[in-house]
């Protein structure tokens, strides 16, 4: 039963949020003739602007039925700041049922809300061409189907999944707190205004001041990682709330098996809220704030980070809570986004508001104190937003921008060449580029149960009329797969063809 405390936490109306990496612009006391003159320039940018997106996006519709093998578009009610894949569900003939984890951030006439739903993720080589291009970008999928509703204390600003239970996700607001939640234990709720919040299955506490962006979810052990305003890098296990085998049978069955892997409560419990439980490191060396966190893949004592300060930091919590390598001048601007790589734990991703994604080793990180990267790849046209890594193939990575793209890199096909000249004709190593939304791409995540096929969201209510876009989509085989295979593959379609045209 909810408390009256839970009550006073409903949320005031929410006013739209600032851009991840913008700063608020400051307020102009009155308009002069100036400013009026400047204003009618940034609106005819702004209207030539939306020509070309829209321009793009046409020409890119007309290609979908040769660029995808599957393709589901998805109008959003409210905006959604992240979008995450979660278990497999059930294997079908044509089609495999998933999980798929989104959120609401609303105007306040509705409170904002963590949404669990089912995705039906159709086969490779089952979608036919027509059925592809043929959406509607103001309707909802039939592919997407609302399972459950949490009411969440806030705006959801990140999610994030928990590799040893299936069931387990973190999420962060504008708060200093992370929530974390058993999906499958919380009970559906009705996100109608008034409504009280959903009561978190654990609170992780430690920093001090709002923690919105940075959140991450260790491989190898059930740890936490965030990063905050407060200018911190936090460690937490959930272990410290694992129920003993001997005393919760629960405890002793596989992840993801049914049972919630948290403790209901031991004393230290906010009544109100949820049991609650304290850091076991917090890690200071960042100068402004930490926008985004990740673990090493191969230990749970190594991380990084990456902040407002341009900076990228290793560290190693066996020796302390000092940086273990501290990257000054990591990009030219505010860096946004990091992902280490699952396949080599030496190679790291880095993307910032100067338009590029750089990636480094970690054993020759820095040249006379600022960063040295392996390359620096420039595709995109604005602040980069996001950066992952492929969970197929250790060469692969995926970016996206306030530019709209999301864009599909291979380290393998930039050359020697190709990384000393200054000038290159198309940027080294994109070789796909998803054109599908008309504004930011505020996340993306790769299936791993499900290679090549990538759910990816957008800011772009304004655009689309709705309160965004979420797609689904997985890029044709002919154009990853090695270039002998795809010509091998298409001879004997040719064979096939012309026997078919004898008489």
């Amino acid at each position: 039963m909810e408390t009256p405390s839970q009550q006073q936490q409903q949320q005031p109306p929410a006013k739209k949020k600032e851009t991840r990496g913008r700063k608020p612009k400051p307020k102009e006391d009155k308009e002069t003739h100036s400013s009026s003159k400047m204003k009618k320039a940034q609106q005819q940018q702004q209207q030539q602007q939306q020509h070309s997106v829209d321009e793009k996006y046409s020409q890119w519709k007309s290609l979908v039925p040769v660029l995808y093998d599957w393709l589901a578009n998805h109008n959003l009610v409210w905006p959604s700041l992240s979008c995450r894949w979660g278990p497999q569900l059930e294997q079908a003939t044509y089609k495999n049922r998933q999980r798929l984890y989104l959120s609401e951030q609303t105007d306040g006439s509705v409170p904002n809300t963590l949404v669990i739903a089912n995705c039906e993720v159709v086969k490779r080589r089952v979608a036919a061409a027509e059925h592809i291009s043929q959406f509607n970008e103001e309707a909802r999928s039939p592919f997407v189907k609302k399972y459950k509703t949490i009411i969440h204390p806030g705006e959801v600003n990140r999610i994030r999944e928990l590799p040893q239970n299936t069931k387990i996700v973190a999420t962060h607001t504008d708060s200093p707190d992370v929530l974390i939640w058993d999906v499958e234990a919380q009970p559906n709720r009705h996100a109608v205004f008034g409504a009280t919040n959903s009561r978190p299955d654990l609170i992780l506490t430690g920093h001090q001041d709002n923690a919105e962006f940075a959140l991450a979810m260790c491989p190898t052990e059930p740890y936490v990682l965030s990063g905050g305003k407060d200018k911190t890098v936090v460690l937490w296990s959930i272990q410290d709330h694992i129920a003993a085998s001997t005393t919760d049978p629960a405890a002793t069955k596989s992840p993801g098996s049914g049972g919630s892997i948290i403790k209901p409560g031991d004393g230290n419990e906010k009544t109100a809220d949820g049991p609650s439980v304290a850091p076991r490191g917090v890690y200071q060396g960042h100068e402004d704030t930490v926008e985004d966190v990740a673990f090493c893949p191969t230990s749970s004592q190594e991380f990084c980070s990456v902040g407002d300060d341009a900076c990228l930091i290793l560290w190693d919590a066996r020796v302390g809570s000092s940086p273990a390598v501290k990257v000054e001048k990591a990009h030219d601007a505010d860096l946004h986004c990091v992902d280490w790589n699952p396949h080599d734990d030496n190679l790291i991703l880095t993307g910032s508001a100067d338009h590029s994604v750089r990636m480094f080793d970690r054993r020759n990180l820095t040249s006379g104190g600022v960063g040295a990267p392996i390359y620096k790849f420039e595709g995109h046209k604005a602040a980069v937003l996001c950066v992952q890594w492929s969970p197929d193939k250790s060469s692969i990575f995926g970016s996206s921008a306030e530019d709209g793209l999301l864009n599909i890199w291979d380290y393998e096909k930039v050359s020697k060449k190709e990384r000393t000249s200054k000038n290159p004709s198309s940027p080294p190593g994109l070789f796909f580029q998803h054109a599908g939304h008309r504004d930011k791409v505020v996340d993306f995540h790769w299936n791993a149960s499900d290679p090549w096929t990538v759910v990816s969201v957008s800011d772009d209510c304004d655009t689309t009329g709705g309160g965004g876009t979420l797609q689904i989509w997985r890029m044709s085989d002919l154009i990853y797969r090695p270039e002998e295979e795809v010509l091998e593959e298409l001879e004997k379609f040719k064979s096939h063809v012309i026997s078919c045209a004898k008489p």
